[in-house]
């Protein structure tokens, strides 16, 4: 039953981390040499991990992540998700605008010994860029 149990790991990640905060739920869900390849920036590490949440919940303090959809395979399972905020905060550089934004992207990420080890990470950050108004 891996593929339920992964499931249950990014849903638990989802909510405690990017939800409500707790990102020190990092430390159990990833492992220590995590890697994420990610189309901004690769992120190595759970503190990296964190620092990149971080940057989010910084600039959209009401942030809240939601799972759209959950596919396993194997060692792996794939997950897209919907991100909702109001950019209230800096963000990359970026003051605050005041508008809310609706990011999507899907994720495939990689277990082993129920800890992910690795993650593909493809989001719409031309939308997001957009909606702020930050080009046309």
């Amino acid at each position: 039953m891996p593929a339920e149990q992964h499931k249950m790991i990014i849903q638990r990640w989802v909510e405690e981390a990017w939800n409500n905060g707790n990102l020190a739920v990092a430390d159990e869900v990833y492992s220590a040499d995590y890697f994420l390849h990610d189309p901004a920036r690769p992120i190595h590490g759970t503190e990296a991990l964190k620092q990149f949440v971080a940057t989010f919940q910084t600039g959209y303090p009401d942030i809240h992540a939601t799972i759209e959809d959950m596919i396993a395979e194997g060692d792996k399972l794939v997950w897209r998700y919907t991100v909702r905020g109001t950019h209230k905060g800096e963000f990359m550089g970026i003051a605050p605008t005041g508008k809310s934004v609706t990011l999507t992207g899907i994720l495939i990420s990689r277990f082993v010994d129920d800890k992910v080890v690795e993650d593909w990470n493809n989001y719409d950050a031309l939308g997001m860029l957009q909606q702020l108004g930050v080009i046309p």
